[in-house]
């Protein structure tokens, strides 16, 4: 997906009323590692110069604020099927240039032992601004993760989906939990990446209700005119509309080990965000008001914390359930979704912090279970569809 990022509120209602519902794009954040010791190195530049000669990657591969960062993306699909055939190119591709280049990459949503202060900045206006601009917040987010986008047609219409995902999102994150490790140490987090991101960037986590676009574009105009921003990339929400593809947004998950559980999450995303358009379209949700914030953060904190091995709170029946229940419901909760756009989903039962955790419990040592997941991100990322 390419587009401009300017703060044209009119021209992005605009890009939101021609849109076309359920086109879908993915988008996955990888680390460069050295070969050997796995740390990480600054090659973003190298993919760069490699990308602009392979069709497959030419267009598709971007960079991420460091430089020892490299993300693919599928572009606009019509479809999940398509989406999710284009970005099984682009993996195979990514991941021969890795070769080529003598660079391993890595799919956890933090790297195990890497130093913050290590990590370079790339050489581009927009990461130099927020270098600037933001400090030691952007140093320290050395963060890789999962997005999707999915077309919603009319303006008030995405703001009515962003706003009825947000109690989506922590369960969500507690499926993708795949970051419990930083600095050298078991942080005691399933996402720490959540903590270091959402945590520390503004305009971010999970936004309040804004209610329909003029209240949003309000927002974002005042924001604009005393300089707190100057683009629409600088909303760095949990979900979010995007201005220029006319998209919502999921930027919640934690980049996943395991290709098939990458495509297995983009793929109830998307699920998730059609459902959530069916289900305002038919007036499902007309008796029930948005979860408030104060309830979201509580179970956004649990994910955070446990992951899928913890429980969430059933605040409209003031009961604990555990995620792995609240993941089964959300999965029947969107099956007219799924069948309409030939999704299926198939998530083992252990969330990426977990299996990170059980090498350790295993007997492996710390940059030992490291190599395991790097070995097992190589294998199934690099093939060209699933096994």
């Amino acid at each position: 997906m390419t587009g401009h990022s300017a703060l044209d509120l009119g021209t992005a209602r605009e890009v939101f009323e021609a849109s076309t519902d359920v086109t879908s794009g993915i988008e996955e954040e990888f680390s460069s590692l050295d070969p050997d010791s796995l740390d990480l190195v600054d090659r973003f530049e190298d993919f760069r110069e490699a990308a602009g000669r392979d069709t497959d990657l030419d267009g598709s591969l971007a960079g991420e604020l460091i430089a020892s960062e490299v993300e693919i993306r599928s572009g606009r699909a019509e479809g999940m099927a398509e989406a999710i055939a284009l970005q099984q190119r682009r993996r195979s591709a990514l991941f021969e240039t890795a070769r080529r280049l003598g660079v391993r990459l890595g799919s956890t949503g933090t790297h195990p032992w890497a130093d913050y202060l290590d990590q370079e900045i790339i050489d581009t206006p927009h990461y130099q601004r927020l270098k600037r601009d933001l400090g030691w917040v952007a140093r320290r987010n050395n963060t890789w993760s999962l997005h999707v986008h999915v077309g919603i047609r009319g303006a008030d219409r995405a703001i009515a989906v962003c706003d009825r995902l947000r109690e989506e999102l922590p369960l969500l994150l507690a499926t993708s939990a795949n970051s419990p490790f930083l600095d050298g140490q078991d942080t005691g987090l399933a996402s720490v990446r959540t903590e270091i991101f959402t945590r520390t960037f503004p305009r971010c986590g999970i936004p309040s209700v804004f209610g329909d676009w003029d209240d949003y574009a309000d927002f974002i105009e005042t924001l604009h005119r005393v300089g707190s921003v100057v683009e629409s990339t600088q909303l760095w929400w949990s979900v979010r509309p995007h201005h220029s593809f006319g998209t919502v947004e999921i930027r919640i998950c934690d980049a996943q080990t395991d290709a098939d559980r990458s495509t297995a999450l983009a793929g109830l995303m998307v699920a998730t965000v059609t459902q959530t358009a069916l289900d305002l379209d038919s007036g499902r949700l007309d008796a029930t008001e948005p979860l408030a914030d104060r309830e979201i953060e509580e179970n956004f904190w649990r994910a955070i914390r446990y992951g899928l091995e913890g429980n969430l709170i059933d605040f409209r029946n003031r009961r604990e359930i555990p995620a792995r229940q609240a993941l089964e419901d959300l999965l029947e909760r969107t099956s007219e979704a799924r069948a309409g756009l030939g999704i299926e989903v198939e998530l083992p039962g252990a969330d990426g912090a977990a299996r990170a955790r059980q090498l350790l419990a295993d007997g492996l040592g710390l940059r030992e279970a490291f190599a395991s997941l790097v070995e097992e991100t190589g294998r199934t990322f690099g093939r060209l569809g699933p096994e």
